[in-house]
C-alpha cells in the first residue's frame, strides 16, 4: 500500500514539472508584437474655445408710471408691436390724504386771497376812473389782482392733478397714461388690471408695468475663462448656435470684452459680447441660450499628426515619435517640433517627412 502511494506521489509530481516546462516553452516562444504605422498628413487646424451664454436685445426698456396708483386699463399685452408714444396703460389716481388736504386748503386759501385782491381792485378802479389816483397806483392794484386770479387757477389745477393725476389746463397731457418711450416689441407685461403701481422717482425705481425691446438688434452675451480671453480681440468672427433653432449656425461679430473678469464656481470669467447677424427666416427670441465657437488661431495645409503619437521626456517639454527604420518593425526615436493643437491633432513643424511612419502604441 505504502508502495502504490510513493509511486502516486512521483507521478503527480512527474506531471507538475512537465507542465512547468511547456508553460515557460511555450511563453518564450510567444510571437512578436506586430506595431501598426501611420505617417504624417496635411491637413487644417483650428484652435477655438466655446462661450456659453444669451441672445438679448441691445436696446431692452423698462416702461414705470410717473404716478401711484391702480392699473385702470391695459392696452397691449407680451408679443406685440408698439411704437413711440403708443398707449400701454392707464393708471387710476388713488390720492393721498396729506397731499389732498393740502391741495384743497391751498384752494380756500388762494379763493381768500383772491377775494379780497378783487375787492380792492374794483374800488380802486372806481378811484381811477374819477381820476383821483395815478396809472402806476392802479397797475399795482391790477397786478395784485391778476396774481390772486393765477394763483387760485394754479390751486385748482393742483388739486385736480392730486385727484385725478390731470387737470384742464394740461389739455390733453397727463401723467396717468403709461406710453411706450423706443419702438419695439412687448417682452412682458408683469402687472394685471387692478394691480397697485409705484411712480418712480429719486427714491424709488417705481413698478414696471411692461418691458419693452428692439428686436431688430440683438447681441449675444457670453463669458470666457481668463486662459482664452487674452487670445481675444474685437472684431472677431464668432459662430453660434441656439439650441431652440437646431440645425442653423448664426454669425456675430465680437465688438466688447470686459476689462474686469468675475469669478464664477472659482474660475475667473470674462463677459463678451458680439452682434448677431440675423436671419429674416428665424425668430431669435430675448433670452435663448446660445453657444459662440471662437476662432483663436488656424494653420491651413500644414503636417500634422495625432496627438497620441507623441510621447514626452521626463521633462515634459521635448516631444519625441519612434520611427520606422528601413527594417520592418524596427523603430528609432525621432525628436520633432509641434505648432499649433487642436487637442486632437498637432502641427509638425520640424522632425518629420509626409514618408515616415510612425508607430502607434498597441497598449
Amino acid at each position: 500500500m505504502k508502495k502504490f502511494f510513493k509511486i502516486a506521489l512521483l507521478a503527480i509530481f512527474g506531471f507538475v514539472v512537465v507542465m512547468g516546462f511547456v508553460y515557460l516553452y511555450n511563453k518564450s516562444n510567444k510571437p512578436a508584437a506586430v506595431y501598426e504605422t501611420q505617417t504624417p498628413t496635411r491637413d487644417n487646424i483650428v484652435k477655438k474655445t466655446v462661450a456659453t451664454g444669451n441672445v438679448v436685445p441691445r436696446k431692452e426698456i423698462e416702461i414705470k408710471p410717473q404716478v401711484s396708483g391702480i392699473i385702470d386699463k391695459l392696452y397691449v399685452e407680451a408679443g406685440d408691436e408698439v411704437r413711440v408714444g403708443d398707449l400701454i396703460a392707464k393708471v387710476r389716481i388713488i390720492p393721498d390724504m396729506t397731499a389732498l388736504n393740502s391741495a384743497e386748503s391751498r384752494v380756500n386759501t388762494a379763493r381768500i386771497a383772491l377775494d379780497d385782491a378783487r375787492l380792492i381792485y374794483e374800488r380802486n378802479k372806481q378811484v381811477f376812473e374819477q381820476g383821483v389816483i395815478s396809472v402806476n397806483d392802479f397797475q399795482t392794484y391790477s397786478t395784485k389782482y391778476q396774481n390772486a386770479q393765477e394763483e387760485y387757477d394754479a390751486a385748482l389745477s393742483n388739486l385736480e392733478i392730486v385727484k385725478e393725476g390731470a387737470s384742464k389746463r394740461m389739455g390733453g397731457e397727463t401723467n396717468t397714461l403709461i406710453r411706450s418711450t423706443i419702438t419695439g416689441m412687448i417682452l412682458d407685461v408683469p402687472v394685471e388690471e387692478g394691480t397697485r403701481v409705484i411712480e418712480s422717482n429719486t427714491m424709488n425705481d417705481g413698478t414696471t408695468v411692461a418691458t419693452v425691446a428692439y428686436m431688430g438688434e440683438m447681441i449675444f452675451k457670453g463669458e470666457v475663462d481668463e486662459s482664452e480671453v487674452g487670445k481675444m480681440k474685437t472684431g472677431m468672427q464668432l459662430d453660434m448656435t441656439i439650441g431652440a433653432i437646431p440645425g442653423h449656425t448664426f454669425h456675430a461679430c465680437l465688438e466688447h470684452i470686459a476689462p474686469k473678469g468675475t469669478e464664477t464656481n472659482g474660475a475667473i470669467k470674462f463677459q463678451i459680447k458680439a452682434l448677431v447677424e440675423l436671419d429674416t427666416a428665424c425668430f431669435i427670441r430675448a433670452s435663448y441660450s446660445a453657444n459662440a465657437d471662437i476662432v483663436l488661431d488656424r494653420r491651413d495645409s500644414v503636417m500634422v499628426i495625432p496627438e497620441s503619437l507623441i510621447s514626452f521626456d521626463s521633462n515634459g517639454k521635448d516631444a519625441f515619435v519612434e520611427v520606422e527604420t528601413a527594417t520592418p518593425q524596427q523603430f528609432e526615436r525621432r525628436d520633432i517640433r509641434l505648432g499649433l493643437s487642436d487637442g486632437i491633432k498637432v502641427e509638425v513643424l520640424a522632425g518629420l517627412s509626409l514618408d515616415d511612419r510612425i508607430k502607434v502604441n498597441n497598449e
